[in-house]
């Protein structure tokens, strides 16, 4: 009878522990995460020396939404900001007069996000506009500031609008978000940054052989089409370059499709050797341009007749622009022109000419054909841009989606492009002949621009942060090995300007937290539960009067005198 009391008692004392857990268990629910989400890291770099983006990584603070009253306290706050509602003077406020934060988190508009499969490119101009605009302006202010604190870049969902929702309705209040009063925390856990040890650039060539005619013994001239295809914006890890410069590696790899069409009859293989170089460093002064141009020997850049460098050719309306570096009265770019000029009214366009002269002793490369200038090799940038971007403008920021590029606009200005190449190869300049017509076994395939352009507006390009073996690199070679010629890989170290951070992306955990009264609510709770279950035990194994005498004041000890 002794032992079962004993076991009842025991059983008793299990499910009163049972009840335990469960509370403290329903405590840590109400502490986990309401959601977790994927997170973009602003860019951390120096140049020369001097540090630039966000600076710190981990993350640990109450969330609030914009506007603040005046002289709001910040320091332990991460103001979330969706872009839709973005106040550039807030921001531009708290940057520049260094005034501390705990944190930014930028919500992106949904139809940015690479993973939205919907790419019409209806809508509204203006709207497009405007958000565009506003993500310029912004970018360009947090790349070129120094931010201590974290700064981080999300995509709108149904998750995070809710929290936002929530939040306003708390900052509504006038009571932020604190220890005091609960709310949200934001907490990403990572390591601080680290510089990226032994960046590489990569250039990848191919060529396609010219014939010689019968008895000739000289080198054939060669005409060189190249496109540099990594990126820089805002966010690394979302710097996808649709039209900057994915736009120019689709118009590469395509031309170099049909001309391996052409140059593998021997019927129709032209007298020029056609080179195509796929070159990087280009936000970094194109300096995988300049160093893959160095790797020539004197008799291969002087029988460059000219280069062709394509860039953002995804944006143009109506008028595409070919910009040049020596005076349109020379020769080459005359003849270069007049044949873009001849194409582009056949197909109703029009073209322009840019001619900026190029200052040897400024270290700055506003676009990739001034490296061929400075080496003595005429070349011309084809774009859309009509005039040449500032450093580290438009070269791939979180706008240059695949949403907002015009995929008509590439298919023509490759149809342009190889028209004027193919009529000075074949000597057609002035003849109303169509190489590369619609109807024919040599048109354009917009299927094949269309998938390339797809994988490259889901690859983030940013050159320290893709090794020698990228699969984006294997891709790039592989390609063009099918279309051309002794393909070769360039690994080259980039000049030492520029230096990079690891840490780009991240997850975020946003936590929803109980106010100090809901906690100290709790305590007592717990307490008296304790105090309950303690007195229960103490009842049921020892008796009343022993747990009265546990409270009970013992009785003085009297010393007697001797």
């Amino acid at each position: 009878m002794a032992t079962t009391r004993k076991y009842g008692r025991e059983h008793q004392v299990l499910e009163s522990v049972i009840a335990l857990v469960v509370i403290l268990v329903a405590c840590v629910e109400l502490c986990d995460a309401a959601t977790v989400v994927d997170v973009y890291r602003l860019i951390q770099y120096d140049i020369g020396g001097v540090p630039f983006g966000s600076r710190l990584a981990s993350l640990n603070h109450h969330a609030g939404s914009s506007p603040f009253s005046p002289g709001a306290d910040l320091s332990r706050t991460v103001v979330v900001v969706p872009i839709r509602e973005l106040n550039i003077t807030f921001i531009r406020e708290y940057i520049t007069q260094k005034q501390p934060l705990g944190g930014l988190l930028f919500l992106l508009p949904h139809i940015l996000n690479s993973k939205n499969r919907d790419y019409a490119s209806g809508g509204d101009h203006r709207e497009k506009e405007i958000m565009r605009s506003t993500l310029l302006e912004l970018e360009q202010l947090l790349i070129h500031s120094n931010i201590p604190y974290p700064v981080y870049f999300a995509f709108e969902d149904d998750n995070i609008d809710a929290v936002l929702a929530d939040i306003k309705r708390t900052d509504a209040t006038g009571q932020p978000a604190t220890a005091t009063t609960g709310g949200y925390k934001f907490v990403v856990l990572a390591q601080e940054p680290r510089k990226v040890s032994s960046p590489t650039i990569t250039n990848i060539q191919g060529w396609l052989p010219g014939l010689k005619p019968d008895g000739e013994t000289n080198h054939l001239p060669t005409i060189a089409i190249v496109a540099t295809y990594d990126t820089f914006g805002a966010a690394p890890a979302l710097s996808v370059g649709t039209d900057s410069n994915g736009s120019g590696i689709v118009a590469l790899l395509e031309i170099a499709r049909l001309f391996s069409l052409l140059y593998s009859n021997p019927k129709t293989r032209g007298r020029y050797n056609i080179l195509f170089g796929l070159t990087s460093g280009g936000p970094y002064n194109y300096n995988g341009t300049h160093k893959w141009l160095r790797s020539f020997d004197q008799r291969l850049r002087e029988s460059i007749d000219y280069a062709i460098c394509l860039n953002s050719i995804g944006s143009w309306d109506n008028e595409l622009w070919i910009h040049v570096s020596k005076p349109p009265e020379n020769a080459y770019i005359k003849h270069l022109f007049e044949g873009f000029l001849d194409i582009a009214e056949e197909m109703g366009y029009k073209v322009g000419l840019k001619h900026k002269k190029i200052n040897i002793s400024n270290p700055r490369v506003a676009w990739e054909h001034e490296q061929f200038s400075r080496l003595r090799v005429t070349a011309a940038t084809v774009s859309g841009l009509s005039v040449a971007p500032e450093l580290l403008e438009s070269t791939g920021g979180l706008f240059d989606r695949r949403n907002f590029v015009n995929e008509a606009a590439i298919i023509n200005g490759i149809k342009l492009v190889a028209e004027s190449l193919a009529r000075h190869i074949y000597g057609y300049q002035g003849k109303k002949i169509q190489i590369f017509a619609d109807d024919s076994n040599l048109a354009v395939n917009p299927s094949y621009v269309k998938s390339w352009l797809d994988l490259l507006s889901q690859t983030p390009r940013v050159a320290p942060f893709l090794a020698k073996d990228d699969p984006l690199i294997v891709a790039f070679k592989k390609e063009l090995a099918d279309h051309t010629r002794e393909v070769n890989v360039q690994h080259e170290i980039p000049d030492g300007l520029f230096t990079f951070y690891d840490s780009t992306k991240s997850k975020l955990n946003i936590y929803q937290v109980a106010s100090v009264t809901f906690d100290l609510l709790l305590l007592l709770v717990l307490g008296s539960y304790l105090i309950l279950l303690f007195s229960f035990l103490v009842i049921t194994t020892r008796g009343v009067d022993d747990l009265i005498g546990l409270f009970r004041r013992p009785a003085s000890r009297k010393v007697k005198a001797t």
